[in-house]
């Protein structure tokens, strides 16, 4: 959770698996693509640096976040990634279309996660104003696409 305390894009890299030989799926949405397109960037250049190769990062652009859900189950059934990003970033608006994306995408995103083909790490921002959004997409609390980075790598290399 982003907060004064945590920046997003540190993380102890002593912790964190090699992504060498691994394929990682990004599903981006195009709305707002100021902070949606910067965790994009973040996630991909986490990845090279933990030795996943640029040709085993796949991207795929939807409109807008609730989109993800679509994309990132289509993604799923490729099976052809080891984990799959979803990136979005939904801010706040003076009608309740904010609290409807947001409830239904992460619904959404939960119950892939529920089917576990491959693990789903959720990217999407939910920002109450844009400053909020600048701050967690590269600003004074990091990025949230290096988070979902290290996540993605640490749920692909999980075992029991």
């Amino acid at each position: 959770m982003a907060t004064s305390l945590h920046n997003l894009s540190l993380y102890d890299p002593t912790t964190i698996p090699s992504g060498k030989g691994r394929r990682f799926g990004i599903v981006v949405a195009d709305w707002n693509d100021r902070y949606t397109y910067a965790m994009r960037d973040g996630a991909i250049r986490t990845f090279l640096a933990n030795g996943v190769s640029a040709d085993d990062i796949v991207v795929r652009h939807v409109p807008g976040s609730f989109e993800l859900v679509y994309a990132t189950a289509l993604m799923m059934q490729a099976g052809n990634v080891d984990a799959i990003i979803s990136i979005g970033c939904v801010i706040r608006g003076d009608t309740p279309h904010f609290d409807y994306i947001c409830q239904g995408t992460t619904q959404g995103l939960a119950e892939l996660n529920t089917r576990a083909t491959v693990p789903v790490i959720y990217g999407l921002l939910t920002c109450n104003t844009e400053a909020q959004a600048a701050d967690r997409t590269g600003g004074a609390l990091g990025n949230k696409g290096d988070e979902c980075a290290v996540a993605a790598l640490r749920m692909a290399a999980i075992s029991f």
